[in-house]
């Protein structure tokens, strides 16, 4: 079984810097965590794996990651808490991505890490920052005489509900679109996986539903469906000798004009850090009065 675990650095602090160019957050990777829901559905997925290997059964879980050359760290984190290997996107021709571009470009990472290749870019550890070689596979494309074998997809793909820098909530189920998967959100719990269909519970507008869906599969978790392990010596020892793949937009043959900021039909138009103020004024007199300066107040706002 393979299970792919997307995450996503997020800032460690509410107090982050916009960039007055690109209005989107400034990525420096000083200060930068796991997304905490992504965190969750790693555990989850590394939960997976020890129930697999109990029974003598074989799980690769990969993590992977869009993001700046810093983020390693994060998906050497993950492989230290479990995880088999780990795949990072890191090219400025992925900056300014929005959901739809971001999506894109794990699809292309989800695929590479399919790929008859792969094995050989994270054995190696190198950073790619080369053209795809003359035959390879094209993510989605159709084979050709001669051509290597086409990637395979994952069992299953495991997402955060949401990003708490963003908030969209919208890449899993962009992920299950362009791979035309079934996709669950904001999962509760799993239930069971077994004879190729997974079981889980999953909050709606109505409540709590269980579904079962045919894997391969999306599923987006909430935060609270698992506490994150911490990584244990032995894992952390094996992390810092783990390779980790860093490839470029070239090197999993992402197209130009679907990634970054060319490749994102929704953009930004103005973000800004609401200035506060701890001035107050105390209203004093009758409550009919009181009432009055609120009025006066509220309409002097354009209340």
């Amino acid at each position: 079984m393979h299970i792919v675990v997307c995450v996503k650095a997020v800032p460690s602090s509410t107090e982050v810097k916009m960039d007055p160019v690109t209005h989107t957050i400034v990525r420096d990777g000083r200060e930068s965590v796991v997304n905490p829901f992504d965190a969750a559905a790693l555990e989850v997925a590394l939960a997976i794996k020890d129930e697999r290997a109990a029974t003598g059964e074989g799980c690769r879980v990969s993590v992977l990651s869009m993001g700046i050359p810093a983020t390693e760290a994060l998906l050497r984190d993950g492989i230290a808490r479990g995880a088999s290997d780990a795949l990072l996107l890191s090219d400025r021709a992925f900056a300014g991505a929005d959901t739809l571009a971001t999506s894109y470009a794990l699809s292309c990472g989800i695929r590479e890490l399919g790929s008859a290749g792969m094995g050989d870019a994270a054995a190696s550890g190198a950073s790619e920052q080369r053209a795809a070689a003359p035959g390879s596979a094209v993510p989605g494309a159709p084979e050709h005489g001669g051509a290597a074998p086409g990637p395979s997809l994952p069992d299953l793909i495991l997402c955060g509900k949401m990003a708490v820098d963003g908030d969209t909530a919208q890449i899993g189920p962009e992920l299950a679109g362009l791979f035309d998967m079934p996709c669950v959100t904001d999962v509760r719990e799993l239930v069971a996986i077994e004879r190729g269909r997974v079981t889980v519970r999953h909050a709606t507008d109505a409540g709590i539903e269980l579904v079962e869906v045919p894997l391969p599969a999306v599923l987006t978790v909430a935060k609270d469906i698992a506490q994150p392990r911490m990584p244990s010596i032995a894992g952390v020892r094996a992390a810092t000798g783990a390779p980790v793949a860093v490839l470029s937009a070239a090197r999993v043959q992402a197209d130009p004009a679907r990634s970054g900021l060319a490749g994102s039909p929704t953009q930004v138009v103005r973000s800004f850090v609401p200035e506060r103020s701890d001035t107050c004024e105390v209203l004093e007199g009758s409550v009919p009065e009181q009432a009055a300066r609120i009025i006066a107040l509220a309409e002097e706002a354009g209340l």
